[in-house]
C-alpha cells in the first residue's frame, strides 16, 4: 500500500503536473452571420521561477493564432517569476488579449494541508472565510508589474470594469470582469446592467466561479462566462473526478463547458483546468494541466 502511494506522488509530480495539454472546445453562442472567433483560455500558470518547460509550451501555443487570449488569472506562485511569466506570454502578447487577476496574483502562496479543503467542503466554507486577504505576514506579489505590462500590449483589464476589443477579423467584443471574488475584490455593482448593446457578442470574466457572481453575469444575460481558479480539482478520483472546487461552484462544473441557469435565464460557462499548480503542491493527478481553444460559432 505504501509503494502504490508512493508510486502515485511520483507519477502526480513527476510525469502529470508537467503533461500540459491543449483542449478544443466548439461553442455555439455567436449572433448569426457572424464568423468563428478563436479564443486562447489561459488559467492558473502559478508561475515558480526556473519552470523552463512551462514557460517553452505556453510560448508555443502563440502558433494556434487565435483571434483573443484571455487570461483569467493566477498567473504567479513565486513573487520573483513576472519576468518568466512575461517571457512565458510575450509571442501572445502580439493578439488581441483581455484578463482578470486572482488571488496568486495579488498575493503569494503559503503552505496549507489539502485535507482542509475536504473539511472547508463539508462545513460550507470557501475562500477568505472571515480572514482577511492581505493579513500579517502576507507575502504581496508585485501584480503592478504584470498589469503594467499586459496594458502596454493592448490587453484590456476587467477588474470590476467593462471594456470593448475590436478583433482583427472585424467583430467588436463587450468585455465586462471582475475582480477575484475567492478574496471578495468583486463588486458587480460597478458593472451590472448587461451585456453592451452596441458590440457583436459580450463575454464575461472572472478568475473564481462562485455562485453569487455567475448568477448576476447569468441574470444580465450574458452568454458566456469564463472563469479558472478550481485547477478542475487538481487531485481526481479516475472514473469518478474532483472532490473539490475551491469555491462554492458543484464539482459536476469543475472544468470544462457547462450551462448556468439563474432567474430564468442561461449562460454558458467554461472553466479552465488551469495549466500550473500552487507551489507547494505540485501534484496532479487524473487532471493534466491545460489551455483550452475555444472556437465560438453561430447559434
Amino acid at each position: 500500500m505504501t509503494a502504490a502511494g508512493a508510486a502515485c506522488v511520483a507519477y502526480a509530480a513527476g510525469f502529470e503536473a508537467r503533461s500540459y495539454r491543449l483542449r478544443r472546445v466548439d461553442i455555439p453562442v455567436l449572433p448569426p452571420g457572424l464568423r468563428p472567433i478563436r479564443i486562447l483560455q489561459l488559467s492558473d500558470i502559478h508561475m515558480v521561477s526556473g519552470q523552463h518547460k512551462k514557460r517553452r509550451w505556453i510560448q508555443s501555443l502563440a502558433g494556434l493564432r487565435p483571434d483573443l487570449v484571455v487570461n483569467t488569472g493566477d498567473n504567479l506562485s513565486d513573487p520573483t517569476a513576472v519576468p518568466e511569466v512575461l517571457d512565458a506570454l510575450g509571442p501572445l502578447l502580439q493578439f488581441p488579449g483581455t484578463y482578470v487577476f486572482g488571488s496568486n496574483d495579488y498575493y503569494g502562496p503559503k503552505f496549507r494541508n489539502p485535507g482542509r479543503y475536504l473539511v472547508e467542503k463539508a462545513r460550507g466554507q470557501h475562500g477568505l472565510n472571515g480572514k482577511s486577504a492581505g493579513g500579517h505576514g502576507v507575502v504581496r506579489n508585485p501584480w503592478g508589474d504584470l498589469r503594467d505590462a499586459f496594458d502596454a500590449a493592448g490587453w484590456v483589464g476587467l477588474s470590476n470594469t467593462r471594456g470593448r476589443l475590436k478583433l482583427d477579423h472585424g467583430p467588436v467584443l463587450g468585455l465586462t470582469g471582475l475582480d477575484d471574488p475567492h478574496i471578495k475584490r468583486d463588486r458587480y455593482a460597478a458593472v451590472a446592467g448587461g451585456p453592451d448593446p452596441d458590440t457583436d457578442f459580450n463575454l464575461a470574466l472572472v478568475h473564481a466561479p462562485y455562485l453569487r457572481v455567475l448568477d448576476a453575469f447569468t441574470a444580465d444575460r450574458y452568454p458566456l462566462i469564463l472563469a479558472g481558479h478550481t485547477h478542475g480539482g487538481q487531485l481526481c478520483i479516475p472514473f469518478y473526478g474532483a472532490l473539490v472546487t475551491n469555491c462554492d461552484l458543484d464539482t459536476d462544473r469543475v472544468k470544462g463547458l457547462s450551462t448556468h441557469t439563474a432567474t430564468g435565464s442561461t449562460s454558458y460557462l467554461h472553466v479552465s483546468a488551469g495549466c500550473g499548480t500552487n507551489r507547494y503542491t505540485p501534484v496532479r493527478f487524473a487532471c493534466p494541466p491545460e489551455a483550452t481553444l475555444l472556437t465560438l460559432t453561430p447559434a
